[in-house]
């Protein structure tokens, strides 16, 4: 079903204009103590992987309590880094979400940094391959693997802190590809698959299809939760994605449980912090804060098991955060 622009705004109103009971409902923006949300604090972590000779840094979000909580991965874009993305680490965390921002290297902001200006795009270019998504798939089991054991071990700062029965990946650009291909995406060639069972749910921000597979082919057999997050002018230059292109992901997922949100007007940074040269077009604050809310339903509702915040996604909770020409719908 799709919400169309009409819609919203008539859902605005009678969100908003209903007085007390709006005040009741599902909000996945509140912060707020009484609902157990607490203040959150970040700690840096590396991991150190000998099989492979490699290392992934982390930034760690966590949120200020004992319980056990759920967990999620992010994944950053090429040329970024584990520090990106603040304004997502910091809500999923006051949110009481563990938040895990991976770093992965050589696809990571060690590609451009030093390089003359000149240079710096052919450096991405060539970072932007088959090898780098490769070592990034394995880093992702590399991090669960070790957070399953800093969660066994008595003297570590993130022990008996996460419930790892409910994982959470996500990630944006080339932390979408790698996204994908843990999440059930099939591989476009070879006979390797690189899901990883113990993800419960993903979020992609800027999903595509990998070349040479029919989207069909290697989207129709996903199982668990999706959240596809796009804009009206998501192109890249590296990679070759179009905003048109990026929207045939939702259209080959199968039903159950899969969502896509379409921001008018966003570009492909639209989802990161900060502004980068290549941003053209003013950035919409509404964004993030669309952004946020979504996924924190999304999070809620097929990590913690919130039936509240499922409705929230295909009632008329979502649509009261969108602006008109937003696009949301789900399968």
């Amino acid at each position: 079903m799709r919400i169309l622009k009409k819609l919203v705004t008539v859902v605005v109103c009678a969100v908003w204009c209903g007085g007390s009971f709006a005040a009741d409902l599902y909000d996945p923006l509140v912060i707020d103590s009484a609902l157990r949300m607490m203040r959150v604090m970040s700690i840096d972590l590396t991991i150190e992987d000998s099989a492979r000779d490699r290392e992934v840094p982390l930034r760690v979000y966590l949120p200020d309590s004992s319980q056990p909580a759920p967990v999620i991965l992010f994944s950053h874009g090429l040329g970024r880094s584990s520090e990106n993305n603040p304004y997502l680490g910091n809500h999923w965390a006051a949110r009481g979400y563990i938040a895990v921002f991976m770093q992965h290297l050589g696809s990571d902001e060690s590609v451009w940094r030093g390089a003359l200006p000149s240079q710096r795009m052919t450096a991405l270019k060539a970072a932007a391959s088959a090898e780098n998504a490769l070592l990034r798939y394995k880093d992702v089991a590399t991090v669960i693997n070790q957070l399953e054991v800093f969660n066994a071990d008595a003297t570590h700062v993130l022990s008996a802190r996460m419930n790892l029965d409910q994982i959470g990946m996500s990630g944006h650009s080339f932390g979408a590809v790698t996204t994908q291909a843990v999440s059930g995406q099939k591989q476009p060639f070879g006979l390797v698959d690189y899901t990883d069972r113990r993800i419960d749910a993903a979020l992609a921000m800027s999903p595509s299809v990998p070349r040479g597979g029919s989207a069909n082919r290697l989207f129709a057999s996903v199982e668990i939760p999706w959240l596809l997050m796009t804009g009206s002018h998501d192109t890249a230059k590296i990679g070759g994605g179009s905003a048109e292109s990026r929207l045939a992901v939702f259209s080959a997922l199968p039903d159950g449980d899969k969502y896509e949100l379409v921001l008018d007007g966003a570009e492909h940074s639209a989802f990161s912090d900060g502004v980068t040269r290549r941003h053209k077009k003013t950035r919409n604050k509404n964004h993030h804060r669309v952004i946020q809310a979504i996924s924190t339903a999304f999070w809620d509702a097929h990590l913690m098991g919130n039936k509240a915040a499922q409705g929230w996604l295909v009632g008329v909770g979502a649509a009261s955060v969108l602006e008109p020409g937003d696009r949301w719908q789900w399968k």
